[in-house]
């Protein structure tokens, strides 16, 4: 695995603005443009890194956030974990302390609500002792990635 140095910290904390040029990060960091570059692609290749594009989900009609704490029958927490994260709409699994094993977040839309995913996605699961539903209201700082659904895409018209 591709080892966390210094410069690949400064470059990933250059980074939190997703749009800076490698040029900026390589003048900011003492470095070329391309020893920049090599580095992003080689910390994407090893899944340390990953650009996207984030989306606020309370600024998009019919979008809500969901956490979900979630109570284990046994002690499975990573196994269960990374099987939750594999489903539809979740954005992240944590294994935590206190009453809940695990805590998910899960963006809801419409067309893919809190029931359909209790439903369709975490009954996929076996194992799980109770399930206690969070709904967001209103989030601050919460910035998911933006999945579109192929049915969602219509072409592109233009306003003229």
């Amino acid at each position: 695995m591709f080892r966390l140095d210094r410069l690949n910290m400064g470059i990933i904390g250059h980074l939190h603005e997703g749009r800076k040029s490698y040029n900026r990060i390589a003048v900011a960091l003492g470095v070329s443009e391309n020893t920049v570059k090599n580095r992003v692609r080689r910390l994407t290749k090893d899944g340390i890194l990953k650009i996207a594009g984030y989306v606020d989900p309370g600024a998009m009609e019919g979008h809500q956030i969901a956490y979900l704490g979630v109570k284990l029958k046994d002690m499975n927490y990573l196994a269960k974990g990374e099987e939750i994260s594999r489903l539809e709409r979740v954005v992240s699994v944590a294994v935590v302390t206190g009453r809940f094993d695990l805590m998910v977040m899960v963006h809801l839309k419409q067309g893919f609500d809190l029931l359909r995913f209790l439903s369709e996605e975490l009954d996929k699961i076996d194992r799980i002792d109770s399930i206690e539903t969070f709904m967001v209201y209103k989030g601050y700082n919460i910035k998911v990635p933006y999945i579109v659904d192929e049915k969602d895409m219509g072409a592109y018209e233009p306003n003229h």
